[in-house]
């Protein structure tokens, strides 16, 4: 079984900073793709960054130039820093992620967590 643990969420005035983090465990060979979903109270959820085990990243327009994903491959560890962060912002953050395992890869979530920014 392999679960991603997410940390980082929380409330913050606009302007400001968070990082969010989330940790694959469980028994696999290999992390390949992880990325960071959002979803706001009556919306879809929607793509925010990804990134691939070689350090491709790929952001949604809305976050370009505030957001940075990142990740520890030895930690099997992505993280989200998000600066100038907005009341738009404010959603339920969900970490994803492409695990090769022994009978082959699948795609897992995270629990979520809640990040609001305040105006």
């Amino acid at each position: 079984q392999v679960q991603l643990v997410e940390s980082g969420g929380g409330l913050v005035q606009a302007g400001e900073s968070l990082r969010l983090s989330c940790a694959a465990s469980g028994i696999f060979f290999r992390v390949n793709n992880m990325g960071w979903y959002r979803q706001a109270s009556g919306k879809q959820r929607e793509l925010v960054a990804t990134i691939t085990r070689g350090g491709t990243t790929n952001y949604t327009d809305s976050v370009k130039g505030r957001f940075t994903i990142s990740r520890d491959n030895a930690k099997n560890t992505v993280y989200l820093q998000m600066n100038s962060l907005k009341p738009e912002d404010t959603a339920v953050y969900y970490c994803n992620a492409d695990v090769r395992r022994i009978l082959g890869s699948d795609n897992y979530w995270g629990q979520g967590t809640q990040v609001t920014v305040s105006s």
